[in-house]
Formats: structure tokens, C-alpha cells, sequence
């Protein structure tokens, strides 16, 4: 073994260009498996990226040039393989970027004064434009910002500013005007932002679900926010929360909104 390393790529460690080589392989072999440790947490994904890349130091040690490009292949195909079978939670880390939050590597979240308001007042507001809607079959995409900042998102929609009033929500969503798609975001006692677009969950539903649903789902699996929705064919209403969809009765609305409503996101797993 010995004299094979000496006879290989070792016995050229004096040509620095070799060596920064060498150097820039087992840092990057390093860097991708510690940065993708946190990202993937099954066992299988972990164990075959950190064989591939030790194997393919070994094999450029040795001077086994194609074992070591096939080692470099693999480790490329695995990388995609597993990004696109764990599509949820990269997209996850991509969305909490971009919301101003680093997924599972940095876990703050910017936590803003809360204005005081008669918050039970606020929310019997929500269940009067919740139940006409649904009557009515008017699809509705209402978010609640807790914790978590939404501000990235609201540069997708209108910003409108404006107390919350029943009236006011059955406008927005009113059929025709021009705010009626999209989502709308309400931070505290306030509509913040109107026809606010959400990236739809990826994860298989059960059942049969329009885009509001996969939205609603996809900023819940982003965010601490409570989305309630309204489908526009049945005239249900469902709330997500934590990637989870409920459907509840308009008789139990408010109790169970204000149930969402003081829960506190569970912290994710190390």
C-alpha cells in the first residue's frame, strides 16, 4: 500500500497545484456533507454521503482515476436523487431563507411588539366574514401572522393596511375584484397585504384539493402562521397549521381559530 501511495498522486504533493487540489477536494467533500447533514435526516442519506466522499479522496490517493470520477458521479446523482425525494423539506429551507429565517440552522425568528387590541372582538370579526363566505361559496385565503414574519411575502401582493372589519374581507374576496386571488396576510388587528401569492405544498393529499388548500398548507409548513381557508366549490372551511389541514364546522369556527390561534410552533427536530 505503502509504496503504491508513494508511486501516486502523494509522491507529486511537491507540485503545489497537486496539493491545492487535493486541498479544495476534501474541503469541499467536508463542506457538502455537513451542509446537507442539515438538511436530510435519514440515516441511509448521511451514511452514503460521507462513504462517497471518503472513497473518492481515497481513490484519488491512490491514483485510481476512474473509480475516483465514478465516485464524483455518484456522489453528483445521489446529491440530485435525494434533493428531489425530499423536495419538501428542501423547499422548506429555501422558503424559510427567503422569510427571513434559516430552516433547521439558525432557528430565531424575529419576534415583533404586538399591538394592544381586543383580540376576541378581532376574531369574532374573522368567524362573521368566515361564515358568509362559506355560505356564500366565496373562496377565501385568510393567513395570520404570529412569530414568524411574513414581510418578504407581502411584497408579492398589495399592501392595504387597513383594521380588520368582516365587510371589508368579503370585499377583498369578492369574485371579480381585482384583489380577490391570492392571500390575504393580517398582522395583529390589521389586513397587512391582499392578493399575496404562497408556494403551494409538494406532499401528496389525501382527498381532492384545489391551489388555495396546497397554499395554505405551503405557508403552514413555512411559518407559524394559522391560514384559514374557504373553498370556493363547497363552501368548507379548513385551517392549516404546522403542514397540517383541518376542516372545521362553522358552528365550531371561532372556538377552534382561537385554539390555532394561542398554540406555539412545536420546535423542530435536531
Amino acid at each position: 500500500m505503502l509504496p503504491l501511495l508513494l508511486n501516486g498522486p502523494i509522491s507529486h504533493f511537491a507540485d503545489f497545484e497537486c496539493y491545492v487540489t487535493f486541498l479544495f477536494l476534501v474541503l469541499a467533500a467536508v463542506g457538502t456533507c455537513i451542509g446537507l447533514f442539515f438538511l436530510f435526516k435519514r440515516l441511509f442519506t448521511r451514511l452514503y454521503l460521507v462513504l462517497v466522499c471518503i472513497a473518492g479522496i481515497v481513490f484519488w490517493l491512490l491514483g485510481l482515476d476512474h473509480l475516483f470520477y465514478i465516485s464524483i458521479i455518484g456522489l453528483a446523482v445521489g446529491i440530485v436523487a435525494f434533493l428531489l425525494a425530499n423536495q419538501n423539506e428542501t423547499r422548506s429551507l429555501t422558503a424559510n431563507m427567503m422569510i427571513g429565517k434559516s430552516g433547521r440552522i439558525f432557528r430565531k425568528s424575529k419576534v415583533k411588539p404586538e399591538s394592544l387590541f381586543d383580540r376576541e372582538a378581532m376574531y369574532r370579526k374573522i368567524e362573521n366574514a368566515v361564515t358568509i363566505l362559506s355560505k356564500a361559496k366565496i373562496g377565501a385565503l385568510i393567513t395570520f401572522e404570529k412569530k414568524d414574519s411574513l414581510d418578504e411575502l407581502m411584497r408579492t401582493g398589495t399592501r392595504i393596511g387597513a383594521p380588520v372589519s368582516s365587510e371589508l374581507l368579503q370585499t377583498i374576496f369578492y369574485p371579480g375584484t381585482r384583489l380577490h386571488d391570492g392571500a390575504v396576510i393580517i398582522r395583529n388587528d390589521q389586513i397587512a397585504a391582499a392578493s399575496v401569492y404562497f408556494v403551494p405544498t409538494t406532499k401528496p393529499l389525501t382527498g381532492k384539493f384545489g391551489s388555495r388548500h396546497r397554499a395554505a398548507i405551503g405557508i403552514s409548513e413555512m411559518s407559524d402562521a394559522v391560514t384559514v381557508v374557504v373553498s370556493e366549490e363547497t363552501g368548507r372551511i379548513s385551517i392549516a397549521y404546522q403542514g397540517e389541514l383541518q376542516s372545521v364546522e362553522p358552528d365550531r369556527f371561532l372556538e377552534v381559530f382561537m385554539d390555532y390561534m394561542a398554540m406555539v410552533k412545536e420546535a423542530p427536530e435536531r
